[in-house]
């Protein structure tokens, strides 16, 4: 019978963002938005925990090799979003507003593709340490 594992790596990036509608008023962005619709922008210092569900390879005793894990993680998401301005520097927030929401989604979809089919994979991640999200959820 085979036995199926979560494995989790926890990873940690800063970056700034602003919330922003640009299709609505300056007002209603402030109502929404509050804070974090500054102009100057403003940062936090993301958490981020991936977590991989799968069954354990019989050779190796592995869900997933986690230094293998490792340095997906630094080369396409560590790398890209570490000590940047998210609406600024990372294309895929040029056109969509950077929310622990959507931040979380982006990075599920950067990796997904990178971690084999059979593997599960879900983000989470902290915004600040009372605020977190979870993607995908059943």
């Amino acid at each position: 019978m085979a036995h199926k594992v979560a494995v989790f790596r926890k990873e940690h990036f800063n970056a700034a963002h602003r919330l922003h509608n640009p299709a609505w008023s300056d007002e209603k962005n402030e109502e929404v938005f509050g804070k974090c619709n500054n102009p100057n922008f403003h940062g936090h210092n993301y958490e981020l925990i991936i977590q991989v569900i799968g069954e354990l390879n019989p050779e190796t005793g592995f869900v997933m090799d986690m230094k293998e894990l490792s340095i997906l993680v630094k080369e396409h998401i560590l790398d890209r979003f570490d000590h940047k301005n998210l609406n600024l520097d990372v294309q895929e927030f040029h056109h969509l507003n950077p929310s622990a929401e959507n931040i979380a989604i982006v990075i599920h979809d950067i990796l997904r593709p990178k971690i084999d089919a059979e593997l599960a994979l879900k983000i989470r991640l902290y915004e600040t340490e009372r605020n977190f999200v979870e993607y995908p959820v059943d």
